[in-house]
């Protein structure tokens, strides 16, 4: 169980290394650490993806504009908060050798292989899509 805690932990804290590099090379109008486009899906298919917006939204938010942040891509606060709270929790679990993260994390995980709750995750990750694609349109 600890080496796929720390599995978990290693992989959570590389992702959110990598997100804060994106969104401080983003906020300071930077070339982006990976020469990549912001949104491949949308450079390819002209269509926003589900998260089309969120780096923006993030941004948005920590520049105290919470109403601005909402409105480009509500998943840029889910973000947010998951980025703040994940490396905290992994530094705590780590600190007081403990398996908060990783036992919340294993409930979350059963939660979700329920149809009603995966269901309701995937219906919620479309509304958000059809929430771009009408930005877009308009």
């Amino acid at each position: 169980m600890t080496k796929q805690r720390n599995k978990l932990y290693f992989f959570l804290s590389i992702a959110c290394i990598f997100g804060y590099i994106w969104i401080l090379s983003n906020k300071q109008n930077l070339n982006t650490p990976i020469n990549l486009p912001s949104c491949l899906f949308k450079k390819i298919t002209t269509i926003p993806c589900p998260s089309c917006g969120s780096t923006r939204a993030v941004i948005e938010l920590t520049n105290g504009n919470f109403l601005n942040s909402i409105l480009l891509n509500p998943l840029g606060i889910v973000i947010s908060f998951l980025m703040i709270t994940i490396p905290i929790w992994i530094l705590k679990d780590l600190i007081t050798q403990s398996n908060s993260f990783f036992k919340v994390y294993h409930k979350i995980e059963f939660h979700f292989k329920k149809p009603v709750n995966y269901i309701s995750f995937i219906i919620l990750i479309l509304m958000n899509w059809f929430w771009n694609m009408n930005k877009f349109i308009q």
